[in-house]
Formats: C-alpha cells, structure tokens, sequence
C-alpha cells in the first residue's frame, strides 16, 4: 500500500507527539517520585529548615545579585581573554616553520602545566605569589588575581580545542585555497579557521558554562563576589539557604546557555548528515 509524502508527515508528527507525551509522563511520574520520598522523610523538616527557608531566601537574594555582577563582569573579561590566547595559542602549535620552534615550545609547555595544575592551586598561585614580587607594574586586586588565574587555565584547554578544529579539516581546503592565490596566512584566515571554529562551537560552549561557575572560585581570594556573600551570609545566621538561592541563580543563566550547546549539536549533526548523502 502506497501512501502520500503529506501522510507520512503526518504519521511522523503522531509519532512525535506520542513520544512527547509518553516522555513528559514518565518525567513527572519521576519526580513527583523523588519529592515524595524527600518530602516524607524523617528529616524532611530540618532539610527545609536549613536549606529552604523563604524567610532567609528572601532577605539574601537582593545582594546576591548585587555581587552576582561581579561574577558577570569577570565572566565576561576573561571569556574574552581566553577566546584570543586560546586561538593565538592554538596557531602557533599548528604552524610547522622551524623559525618558529622556540614559540611552539614555550605553547607547548604552556599549556601542559596550565592543565596539568588544579585551578584551585592556580588561584593560590597567581592570587598570593604575584604581590610578593614586589613589581610596582603589576596587579594586586584580588578580583584582577583571579581573572588572570582562570584565563591561563582556560587558555589552554580553549586552546586544545581550537586545535583540534583547525587539524580537523582537511588538507586540500588549504591546498585549495593556495592554488587560487591566497598565502598562507590569508588561507589559513578566511578558509581554514572559520571552518574550524563552527565545527567546535559545541564544546567552546561546554567550557564555557563551565567558566561561569569556576568564576565563584575567585571568591577564596577574597573578593565579594556572589558564592563569598552567600558563604559569609551562612555562616553569619547559622542557615544554608544562601547557598541555595546562588545554586539558583546560576541555573538562570546557566541552563539556557545548555540548551544552546544542544542546539548548536543538533545542526552540526544534520548539517553533517545532510553532506554525507550529497
């Protein structure tokens, strides 16, 4: 029996809706589940004491956000910071010039220790090691610290990634664009590296969700940022729902930027299917 293109659309579309509903089902059969069995529990009380309590939710979310722009305004700097050493670093370790030996080297090392040190560690480092130098010329803000310590670190994983990108396509892109004229510099600009930076959209993005909450790390060198006024909040009236307020402003801003990296996956996945049957 043969049927129409508009009647297959429409069984796909009774399809969908079926694993939509059957789906958002089990989801809620699930977590009606879970806040059941938390709800009656013998501590039940004290979790919502402790953790949940509107009247402290309330009192501390205001300066939360107040000192949440802090977070913004390091987030945003050093994400800035990071794309272009990262990027920079990255084409250096792909150029193959032996003039330019001595650079990949110090890339290299670069970004060997910077990964293999804990960003907690990083942060002691740079945060207290830097104003014992002495140097009038550099840094001693805490907030200054901190950025620099995150953007070293996540130079040299945006870096890998990067990296990967511009190996990822393939050689006859330059070839081909060396045999229309370009240089190499001009071929690894406007042909090589634009491919390369769509193809790793996805997981730039997944670092840097992880970057927006790693800022709250800067707290341990003293600035007020929003995880140091939830702590000092905390610990002043003895009740954990600081904590919990800052969990949820984080997911505000983080959970869109997740559903973007699942975006940005689902049309590199069609867009690659759809060049394999060309």
């Amino acid at each position: 029996m043969t049927t129409t293109r508009a009647q297959r659309q429409q069984a796909r579309r009774r399809q969908a809706r079926r694993s939509v509903a059957i789906s958002a089902a089990s989801t809620a059969i699930v977590v009606a589940g879970i806040a059941t069995a938390i709800v009656l529990s013998p501590g039940w009380r004290t979790i919502r004491e402790f953790f949940f309590s509107w009247h402290y939710f309330k009192q501390v979310l205001p300066s939360l956000i107040d000192a949440f722009w802090l977070d913004v305004r390091l987030f945003l700097i050093v994400e800035a910071i990071v794309l272009a050493l990262g990027l920079a670093i990255a084409l250096v370790r792909t150029l193959r010039s032996p003039v330019l030996f001595p650079l990949r080297l110090a890339c290299t090392l670069f970004v060997d220790v910077m990964r293999g040190v804990p960003l907690l560690i990083l942060l002691y480092l740079i945060g207290f090691g830097v104003p014992l130098l002495g140097f009038k010329f550099l840094p001693t803000n805490e907030a200054i610290l901190g950025g620099a310590a995150l953007a070293m670190c996540y130079s040299a994983y945006v870096s890998e990634v990067f990296r990967a990108g511009i190996e990822s396509i393939h050689p006859s892109q330059g070839a081909a664009a060396l045999a229309l004229g370009l240089t190499r510099g001009q071929a690894l600009r406007d042909v090589v590296v634009p491919q390369a930076v769509r193809r790793v959209a996805p997981p730039l993005l997944n670092d840097f969700i992880s970057l927006t909450k790693d800022v709250a790390l800067v707290s341990i060198l003293g600035p007020q940022e929003m995880v140091r006024v939830a702590q000092i909040f905390a610990d002043y009236h003895f009740n954990y729902t600081p904590f919990v307020a800052a969990a949820a402003i984080y997911l505000v801003v983080t959970l869109p930027l997740i559903r973007i990296v699942d975006l940005q996956r689902r049309r590199a996945l069609r867009r690659q299917s759809t060049l394999a049957f060309m």
